[in-house]
């Protein structure tokens, strides 16, 4: 893998600078503490899109700034340092590249540069059960009717789910779930009339809720791509869901194996540093090879997206699998080594405790990739 252009570099610092002074983990507690229902801080995504950020996957003509997966990764990554909550992932992430991928020319210029901009949020909803299930057991049916579809079902867990604009919905129109032939995708308002939400309280205090359709009426120009043929289309768009979330994941654990290590150098016991333990010292060293490890895994997954490679699939579900194994073991170990403090709501741990287990699960846990990636290579 080549190392982070110079522009890349700077924009990491630059990442870096701005998540520790404007939207630290502080912050974030002050949020969580107020019960804020959508999750996130409005002011603060309001300067993550004024900086451009939103629109690094969208196409310049249309109000982004094309620099790519990689680019997007890193943003992610030092993001999720400080447990800065937005919907930056999930709608100019996943959303976008739904967009970008299957939309018509007419969909591209109807929502990509309210996507770069921050003004229009995205959510995508695919799960309906409480793990993530291979696309193919989808059941929420689109019925053909008139010039149009109607959508009955529940989707659960989406994320940004509250305060999402628009959802991209993955729906039976065709066949029995289970069946790989049938699916289809399509965008859709999210005050159209027929769609309930139902706020869900989760431990890493973010903006899920699950989503009712109930006779949902939306014309044919909602259809994303090709009727019953979305199966391919959806996995691509998961995959790229994945390679982001597994670098936010490697934020996330490079902060914690931080927090470690500053504790290993600072805390004294026996009139030394316990760092300087040799047991503490090998877990620390253990850790930042995983760390090391991780971060090729996440890397070669977002620059395989941006190249097209034709082994993508398997390098998002390698990523995602190392990030959260990683993540498990790091989270772990930032409790354990730190002790009694660990385990206080007033010490920070815990926040980063709770987000690592909500990203574990998401878009597929660790067994689930094993599993997708050994199919993959034909085991």
């Amino acid at each position: 893998m080549a190392a982070l252009t110079e522009e890349q570099a700077l924009l990491k610092e630059q990442v870096s600078s701005w998540a520790r002074e404007e939207a630290p983990v502080s912050k974030f507690r002050e949020m969580r503490d107020r019960g804020t229902e959508t999750g996130f801080d409005k002011g603060t995504w309001s300067a993550i899109a004024e900086m451009g950020w939103a629109g690094i996957l969208i196409p310049e003509d249309q109000g982004g700034v094309a620099m790519g997966h990689l680019t997007f990764g890193v943003v992610l990554e030092e993001l999720g340092r400080q447990l800065t909550a937005s919907p930056l992932l999930t709608s100019a992430g996943t959303g976008a590249c739904a967009i970008i991928l299957a939309g018509s020319e007419a969909q591209k210029k109807e929502w990509l540069p309210g996507l770069s901009d921050g003004s229009q949020i995205f959510a995508l909803a695919v799960d309906e059960t409480p793990r993530h299930a291979a696309p193919d057991q989808i059941a929420l049916q689109a019925e053909a009717s008139g010039d149009g579809f109607i959508l009955n079902g529940l989707k659960v867990h989406v994320p940004e789910g509250l305060s999402a604009d628009a959802f991209i919905v993955a729906a039976r129109t065709q066949g029995q779930p289970g069946e790989s032939n049938g699916l289809s995708l399509f965008v859709i308002q999210g005050d159209t009339p027929g769609i309930s939400r139902k706020r869900l309280r989760t431990a890493d205090s973010r903006g899920y809720a699950n989503i009712e359709f109930s006779g949902v009426h939306v014309a044919r120009s909602a259809l994303l791509g090709e009727l019953d043929e979305a199966a391919p289309l959806l996995e691509q768009i998961l995959d790229c869901g994945r390679a982001h979330l597994a670098a936010e994941m490697l934020g996330v654990a490079a902060q914690a194996f931080d927090m470690t290590l500053d504790y290993l150098k600072n805390r004294i016991q026996f009139g030394q540093p316990i760092g300087s333990f040799q047991a503490l010292g090998h877990r620390a060293s253990i850790l930042y090879t995983e760390m090391e490890m991780t971060r090729s895994c996440v890397e070669a997954a977002l620059e395989a997206l941006d190249k097209g490679d034709e082994n993508t699939a398997e390098l998002c579900s390698l990523s995602k699998c190392k990030a959260g194994q990683f993540l498990h073991h790091m989270s772990n170990e930032l409790i354990q080594i730190h002790g009694g403090i660990g385990m206080t709501d007033e010490f920070d741990a815990g926040l980063y405790l709770k987000r690592a287990r909500a990203l574990e699960y998401a878009l597929g846990n660790e067994a689930f990739h094993r599993d997708r990636f050994a199919s993959l290579r034909g085991f």
